[in-house]
């Protein structure tokens, strides 16, 4: 009996090491095993800036309430009406009553007292101060409720389907103000890669400011709520959390010989665990994680086009390929095929998908970029072939 036992036990093993080679044949000989990153938050998750991509999650989609992460979008729709032209960051805000009112994280503004645009997004990303996030919503939408509603219309178009807001500032303890890590996520995501202009705001460690009141002025020393930019080199922001509700929140964002992570831990115990767990997972992320890049600077075949002014349609990548591996693989064996018809008819507008490059890692495809008309191509009329015969006919003589 302890013979056949042994028998099957070296079986096991054999067959565990058979697998184990067809694998890395399959994976181009390269396998490596990670452990799962080891935290105490319950809800987390890792995502790549660049793509999207998420590298690894828990309970990422549970409802949790979000406490100040709730400014990101504070910050999204803030910097969306600056791109726009709606505001700027010299324009004057004025406090009301109300956001002087606001409990929790401040920067004690008065009643009418102004600053600068551009300070009150340092009290809002560095101080996470709430008086100061309602008076920009304030400003920007009339009242902090029209704002909320400018918030969830961007939390809808963005897909995240498990928040809802209630207020901009996360003070709110309500059961109809949540978020999830995920979502979390998505808008950090959209806010530090449409306007990567914040890190020049949640970089600050600390940074004074002044006071202006009726009653004479004052110096605030603004400090940042996001210890993370002194514990962990590649920090760049980007927001904290907490309420008795919600417990220790942090939306943590790095860049690391140029790759960027997004690192949501949710209901954290304590702040020293938010912090550590944030390190863990990006420390994790960043083990795991190859990033390919082909910027597409290549030149592209011209193209035929048939019935048009032009013989000939020239072409355009849409942009570069990025392709996020976290299995180990060897991405010098990745394949780029261009794909493209015989023919075009016109018109063709400029920006119409012509083709596609198609990009194969061991003959998988993992993506591809759309190939588009460089410029447009009218469609030839009567006139325009009479000219291409009279233009024949002179360069034959």
């Amino acid at each position: 009996m302890t013979v056949l036992r042994r028998t099957g036990k070296r079986i096991t093993v054999w067959l565990l090491l058979g697998c184990i080679i067809l694998l890395a044949a399959f994976t181009g000989g390269s396998i490596q095993v990670y452990a799962a990153p080891d935290v105490a938050a319950p809800s987390y998750v890792v995502m790549e800036a660049s793509t999207g991509q998420v590298v690894c999650e828990q309970d990422a989609d549970t409802r949790r309430s979000p406490a100040s992460i709730t400014k990101i979008m504070t910050l999204l729709i803030v910097f969306e009406h600056i791109k726009s032209g709606r505001i700027h960051l010299n324009d004057l805000v004025t406090t009301s009553a109300y956001a002087k009112s606001m409990g929790g994280s401040q920067v004690f503004l008065e009643e009418g007292e102004t600053q600068t645009l551009e300070t009150m997004i340092k009290c809002i990303a560095v101080a996470s101060g709430n008086d100061a996030s309602v008076a920009v919503a304030e400003y920007i939408a009339g009242s902090e409720s029209e704002f909320v509603k400018l918030m969830n219309e961007k939390a809808e178009v963005l897909g995240m389907q498990n928040t809802h807001f209630e207020d901009c500032c996360g003070l709110t303890d309500s059961e109809g103000h949540y978020s999830s890590a995920k979502d979390v996520a998505i808008m950090s995501r959209e806010l530090i890669t449409k306007y990567p202009e914040v890190f020049e705001y949640t970089k600050i460690w600390m940074e004074d400011i002044e006071h202006k009141t009726p009653t004479g002025s004052s110096t605030f020393t603004l400090s940042s709520t996001n210890k993370l930019l002194k514990q962990y080199e590649w920090a760049t922001g980007l927001k904290t959390g907490s309420t008795s509700k919600a417990l220790y929140c942090l939306s943590a964002t790095a860049d690391r010989d140029g790759m960027e992570l997004i690192a949501v831990v949710m209901a954290a115990p304590d702040p020293k665990t938010r912090f550590q767990d944030a390190i863990t997972l990006l420390n994790y992320g960043y083990s795991v994680s190859q990033m390919y890049t082909d910027e597409n600077k290549d030149p592209l075949p011209e193209q035929k086009i048939e019935g048009g002014i032009e013989d000939v349609l020239y072409l355009t990548y849409e942009g570069p390929f990025e392709y996020l591996d976290t299995n180990g693989s060897n991405l010098s064996g990745i394949q780029k095929e261009i794909s493209l018809p015989d023919l075009v008819q016109a018109p063709v507008a400029e920006g119409d998908a012509i083709g596609e490059a198609v990009y194969k890692l061991n003959g998988t495809r993992i993506g591809s970029v759309s190939i588009l008309a460089a410029k447009g191509v009218d469609k030839a009329t009567y006139k325009d072939y009479w000219k291409k015969v009279w233009i024949l006919y002179l360069m034959k003589r």
